[in-house]
């Protein structure tokens, strides 16, 4: 992945909108410009990960940067790191007190990210957590200081569990709390007709569709989905 006005490739696969070209113009007149030079790099050394295209849409990271501004957040959680584009435009965009909770079983590919992270000099702000998100989330709610106390939420992970994880980090979330939910819109397969999804992404269209359907329902938020990367789901905690 490049940064700055340079094409990035596996970016364009992210988008949403009606052509690859519209997509890139989006990243180079308004995301590349105003993106720091260190996730600039971190893209580009995720980009030799096997697995590349799962990091963070640059634009859908833009949004996530202004939100965590607009709220002031200071107490945050993710879950699912990979090599942390997201987690360090996080640790960046809290106060110098700040403090993100990151939580994912592949610490390697956390391990390609962090010596971008030490570079920047925000380290300090981050406490990883190598463990599946469900057990993490309870040891979390067993301590009653973190019930109600997090400003924001950032989740990209197995979709088979995003209601499981909205259940509880509603409980950890305060009141006027934000959580994003990555790629809710699942390359668009989730408007599509069943018959013409590839049979090996039948389940996670239905997954998304089925959690799409749940937080609409949810009175115990608003939400937005925006077509940014590759769908993301803006929830904000009513009561």
């Amino acid at each position: 992945m490049e940064g700055g006005g340079r094409r990035s490739g596996s970016s364009t696969a992210k988008g949403l909108l009606s052509s690859n070209e519209l997509y890139q113009y989006v990243l180079d007149t308004n995301v590349f410009p105003r993106e720091p030079e260190l996730l600039k790099e971190l893209r580009d050394v995720t980009a030799s990960h096997p697995r590349a295209g799962i990091g963070t849409a640059p634009d859908a990271g833009q949004m996530i940067a202004m939100l965590l501004k607009m709220i002031n957040a200071k107490r945050t959680i993710e879950i699912g790191v990979f090599t942390g584009y997201s987690l360090l435009l996080t640790a960046l965009n809290i106060p110098e007190d700040g403090k993100v909770t990151a939580i994912d079983l592949d610490r390697n590919a956390y391990a390609m990210g962090l010596p971008i992270i030490r570079k920047a000099g925000v380290e300090h702000k981050i406490d990883f957590i190598q463990s599946e998100a469900l057990p993490a989330l309870e040891e979390l709610l067993q301590n009653d200081e973190n019930i109600g106390r997090f400003d924001f939420a950032f989740v990209d992970a197995d979709k088979i569990n995003y209601w499981n994880y909205h259940e509880r980090l509603m409980k950890l979330l305060k009141v006027g709390g934000v959580i994003v939910y990555d790629n809710t819109l699942r390359r668009g397969l989730v408007a599509m007709p069943e018959e013409e999804v590839p049979e090996h992404d039948r389940s996670t269209r239905a997954i998304s569709i089925e959690f799409n359907s749940l937080l609409a329902r949810d009175d115990c938020v608003e939400i937005c989905l925006a077509p940014l990367g590759d769908g993301i789901t803006i929830c904000r905690r009513l009561r």
